[in-house]
């Protein structure tokens, strides 16, 4: 599957877009990386989510699920929101170091039993997380503690920007496959090989099964729990949790979800997510759209005619 063909005018805001954020993390990377994380989550939080309208996407998802959230801890997410997204950026991009500091963090929960026993049995693993905490946490303590695994991710609008963004995911952990047609051909083959992979299931999807997240309709994909319920996989939801200093983090390999039908199984997915984001309000990415209620309401009335999501 290709991209299709961008304009003159598409390629130049690209190369533009691409050209700032790779001046910013450059310089970021000059500083000591204990100064830089703190630093570009400042950087993130204070000049690019104002500018980029992050506050008030931050505004709105909280309104919509958590309307009597006091005001001063909607105004403080607002802030700390973005701020861990800059910091969860700038350790992607620092690679080695960033691998060193998380390498031997001890991997904790209920879930870790389970994954050795997999690992034991070569039986096939699928590891759910979400926009949290920092979610290539997990993937380089796992991979350096030997229990590597796939990750699937989502291509990037900027071409650009995707292209040095798949080079600093890679360096962290190997393999990495992109969410297209081949990519997902080879993502789902390399678990039915018996080996390990990871996802983020947080994403809003059209089609989705009509699961709650935060006691609203999300509809979430149920491809992670249809897969592993054809490969015999286990199902386990992990979690790289930002330590209070803001740039240690905890691994958290939560208890694993039954076998079951694939939609009570994304249900329980979120349920899980929904207890972390709850525990840690700040860690979660609560930039995207995750429930489009307009959409939701938009396809309903197509459907069967007005009927507002719930």
């Amino acid at each position: 599957m290709s991209r299709p063909p961008t304009s003159p005018s598409s390629s130049f805001h690209n190369t533009v877009q691409n050209a700032v954020i790779r001046g910013i993390l450059a310089l970021a990377l000059i500083v000591p990386y204990r100064m830089r994380v703190p630093a570009m989550g400042w950087i993130v939080s204070r000049i690019v989510a104002p500018i980029a309208g992050w506050d008030k996407r931050v505004r709105a998802n909280l309104a919509h699920v958590l309307p009597d959230l006091p005001e001063s801890e909607v105004r403080r997410l607002m802030r700390a929101v973005p701020d861990n997204a800059g910091r969860t950026l700038i350790e992607i991009y620092s690679g080695q170091q960033f691998k060193n500091r998380v390498a031997q963090t001890p991997l904790t929960g209920p879930g870790l039993t389970a994954l050795k026993a997999a690992q034991a049995e070569n039986r096939p693993v699928v590891l759910v997380t979400g926009h949290f905490g920092n979610y290539d946490a997990p993937r380089a303590a796992l991979a350096a503690q030997g229990f590597p695994l796939g990750a699937l991710y989502r291509e990037m609008k900027n071409p650009k920007f995707n292209a040095h963004y798949v080079r600093a995911m890679s360096n962290i952990a190997e393999p990495v496959f992109p969410a297209t047609r081949k990519g997902l051909a080879g993502f789902v083959g390399h678990l039915k090989a018996g080996n390990t992979i990871g996802i983020l299931i947080d994403v809003y999807t059209s089609k989705g099964a009509r699961v709650k997240f935060f006691d609203k309709i999300a509809p979430t994909a149920t491809s992670a729990a249809e897969w592993a319920m054809k490969y015999g996989a286990v199902i386990i939801p992990v979690y790289g949790i930002r330590r209070p200093d803001g740039i240690g983090f905890d691994i958290l390999l939560d208890k694993p979800v039954p076998p079951g039908d694939p939609v009570e199984i994304t249900q329980a997915l979120n349920d899980s997510l929904e207890r972390i984001v709850r525990q840690h309000m700040d860690q979660w990415f609560w930039i995207h759209r995750r429930w489009k209620p307009e959409d939701q309401r938009r396809r309903a009335a197509a459907r069967t005619g007005p009927n507002p999501a719930s």
